[in-house]
């Protein structure tokens, strides 16, 4: 496949009072053309800090691109001025962030909101893009665009923020589409009609997407590849069978066992993952997840866990995998899944050593 965006070695960070808050630590990842790959993890796993910082976006200060590599185009973004990511921000690489409401200027037109992107990036005359603007409401579903074009955010429902949100992110038709957590702020109703939405706009444009969530739900719907993250590491990557029916990390097998399914009983308890994410000013010496793992092995706390390839899409980073690993067990919610779908099991071959 036509590769888009390849992310090296990223690593980010934010200078504080208290001292460096290292947020993201070696991410690794790639997008390829007309594919969704969804990151998903915790609160404070470092979703949203790696898609802003593909998009320059990181405040400096207090934080920066401490190290690594994001290609994209034949130009490794971490190394452009900001005048030059002016140019692609908006027209190349488009983001929808997580409140609508906050994205909109209360003071401007929905209408010349979605103008501005097409007047500095395409150079089209105002008229020109009035009629475009208007085009792209009715794309994304908004009855009356003629009416809706001059009115304002306060007069939309959040349903239809996120829509004009998604209007003006889709402007330029952009190669790169980063959701970030787009439907968090919407009731459930509303958000399946935006999924439904920006699967179909994708077809139509022909856009990559990159879908940041921390709902499971919500990638096995949208998604082609999944990335899991956890103290500011990728921890496992794979399909979203793979992801789904296949789980190695303990993460994500705990990730899994606390989504609900259609076989959980009305009055079953939910499994939760005991403890805290680890403190990234003082990072763990092993693998970040330890702490609150009951399959953690003395390894798990000295050393980080190299990266073993399952399958030509799976990666995993756990000592676990270790020829020389005890032998465990997944928790039953997790069982239960890869019984409902075969797996071809490949015995996993490491290919690279992390140290700490």
């Amino acid at each position: 496949m036509n590769r888009l965006l390849d992310v090296k070695d990223l690593h980010v960070s934010f200078k504080t009072y208290g001292g460096e808050v290292s947020a993201v630590r070696g991410v690794e990842f790639h997008l390829d053309k007309g594919e969704t790959l969804a990151i998903v993890g915790e609160s404070g796993s470092g979703k949203s800090v790696t898609t802003k910082a593909v998009m320059r976006l990181i405040p400096n200060p207090p934080g920066y691109i401490k190290h690594g590599e994001i290609l994209f185009d034949g130009k490794d973004l971490a190394k452009l001025s900001e005048k030059e990511m002016q140019k692609i921000r908006g027209k190349d690489i488009s983001m929808i962030f997580q409140d609508p409401m906050t994205s909109l200027n209360p003071t401007m037109t929905i209408g010349k909101q979605i103008m501005e992107p097409l007047l500095k990036h395409q150079k089209l005359s105002k008229t020109d893009a009035s009629k475009r603007a208007i085009e792209l409401l009715k794309l994304v579903g908004l009855p009356s665009p003629e009416t809706r074009f001059k009115q304002y955010p306060h007069q939309f429902s959040g349903g239809q923020r996120q829509r004009v949100v998604v209007a003006i992110a889709l402007a330029c038709n952009p190669k790169i589409l980063i959701a970030d957590e787009p439907t968090t702020a919407l009731d459930v109703t509303i958000q399946a009609q935006i999924l439904e939405l920006m699967k179909d706009l994708q077809n139509k444009i022909d856009t990559s997407i990159i879908f940041i969530t921390h709902d499971l739900g919500v990638v096995a719907n949208v998604a082609d590849r999944v990335a899991v993250m956890y103290g500011g590491q990728i921890v496992e990557s794979g399909t979203v069978d793979e992801i789904f029916y296949d789980p190695r990390h303990p993460y994500t097998w705990g990730l899994l066992s606390s989504m609900p399914t259609l076989d959980t009983d009305t009055g079953q308890q939910l499994t939760a993952i005991p403890g805290t994410p680890p403190d990234l000013m003082n990072p763990p010496k092993g693998d970040a997840f330890a702490l609150r793992s009951e399959y953690a092995l003395k390894i798990d706390f000295e050393e980080q866990p190299p990266t073993y390839k399952i399958s030509d899409t799976h990666f995993v980073r756990s000592w676990l995998l270790h020829p020389d690993a005890p032998k465990v067990e997944p928790p039953e919610a997790v069982k239960l899944r890869q019984r409902k779908m075969p797996s071809n099991y490949e015995e996993p071959v490491l290919i690279e050593e992390v140290h700490a």
